[in-house]
C-alpha cells in the first residue's frame, strides 16, 4: 500500500467515527514523532498492538479488498493478570471485501454499529483439511440460533450482530454505504490465528510516497 492511502483511510475513519459518536482514546491521534517520546507507561499499547491497522491483505487493491481497523483493547501472553478479551472498531467500505477467512482459536461477535448494511458470506470449514464444506450449520444472530447453508449471505442492519465460532469461514463487505463494524472477541492474534482461504498477507508492504501521519499497530518500535 502507499502511505498516502493509509493516511487517507485514517483521516476518513476519524471523521466516520465522529459521525457515529464513537470516541477514540487520545493516543489514537499521536504522530510517529510523538510516539518516539513515549516511555514504558505506553507498553500496553505497543505489546498488545493496539491502535490503527489498515490493510489491503497484500493485494494492492485497498478500495476493492481491504479493511480499516482500530484495536481498542487486547490481551497478550506476558501481561499479568492475563487479559482474555479484545475489542475492535472497523470500517467496511461499500463493496470493499474482507477476504474469506476463519480463526482457529478466536470466538468473536461482529456487530453492525451504524451506516450501511454489513453483508457476510459463510461456510463451515472442515477441521482437518480446512477446506470449505457443503454442510449446514447454526450460528447466533443477536443470541438467537439460526441455521445456514454453505455460501449463504447474512445481512446485518445497524444494531444487529453475529457470533462466529472457530472454523467458520467468513467474507464481508458493506452495502448502502460504509458500515461501522464492532468486534468483541477473545484475545486477538493476527499473526498466528488467521486462516485465509487464499494465501494472503495480513499486514501490507508500505511504499513511502508521503510521510506517515500516524503509527500503525505494528510500527511503534520503528
Amino acid at each position: 500500500m502507499k502511505r498516502s492511502e493509509i493516511n487517507n483511510a485514517i483521516d476518513f475513519a476519524i471523521e466516520f467515527f465522529k459521525q457515529h459518536s464513537f470516541k477514540l482514546p487520545s493516543w489514537a491521534y499521536l504522530t510517529p514523532e510523538e510516539w518516539k517520546a513515549k516511555g514504558e507507561e505506553y507498553e500496553e499499547i505497543r505489546l498488545a498492538q493496539l491502535g490503527w491497522d489498515i490493510t489491503d491483505f497484500g493485494k494492492g487493491r485497498f478500495n476493492e479488498e481491504g479493511l480499516t481497523l482500530f484495536t481498542v483493547r487486547n490481551g497478550y501472553p506476558s501481561r499479568v493478570p492475563y487479559k482474555t478479551y479484545c475489542e475492535k472498531i472497523m470500517i467496511a467500505g461499500e463493496n470493499q471485501i474482507t477476504p474469506m477467512h476463519f480463526h482457529w482459536k478466536k470466538m468473536e461477535d461482529i456487530i453492525n454499529r451504524g451506516g450501511g448494511d454489513l453483508c457476510i458470506q459463510l461456510w463451515k470449514a472442515d477441521e482437518q483439511s480446512e477446506e470449505k464444506t457443503d454442510k449446514s450449520f447454526s450460528l447466533l444472530i443477536d443470541g438467537v440460533k439460526k441455521m445456514f447453508n454453505a455460501g449463504d449471505v447474512v445481512r446485518l442492519t445497524p444494531g444487529e450482530s453475529i457470533c462466529f465460532e472457530p472454523y467458520i469461514y467468513h467474507a464481508f463487505w458493506a452495502e448502502g454505504g460504509p458500515a461501522l463494524v464492532g468486534e468483541v472477541s477473545t484475545v486477538n492474534d493476527d499473526s498466528n490465528d488467521n486462516r485465509f482461504y487464499e494465501s494472503l498477507g495480513r499486514y501490507p508492504e508500505i511504499t513511502g510516497d508521503e510521510p506517515a501521519r500516524f503509527c500503525l499497530c505494528n510500527e511503534y518500535g520503528k
